[in-house]
């Protein structure tokens, strides 16, 4: 069972698990996709700055990961 979270802290903990190494990354984008429907999101935004991998390579990857399990990523604009 997935603790009901925000939409804002399954984004933080996102953050945190790609720091770690994506530790438990699959359970928190579990936990962004249910957060999103009760919220009424169809996307989740991400600051670039705050990612690893903050280069077009990286930030695609991520999309297509995220959308393999049912979340569209977008980015805020530098």
């Amino acid at each position: 069972m997935v603790a009901e979270r925000t939409v804002e802290d399954a984004t933080n903990r996102i953050y945190e698990s790609l720091q770690a190494d994506n530790a438990k990354l699959d359970l928190h984008i579990a936990a962004l996709k249910a957060a999103l429907t009760r919220e009424g999101l169809k996307e989740a935004v991400f600051d670039p700055a705050r990612l690893v991998q903050n280069n077009r390579s990286g930030r695609k990857l991520m999309q297509a990961y995220f959308r393999q399990r049912g979340v569209t990523v977008k980015y805020l604009a530098s």
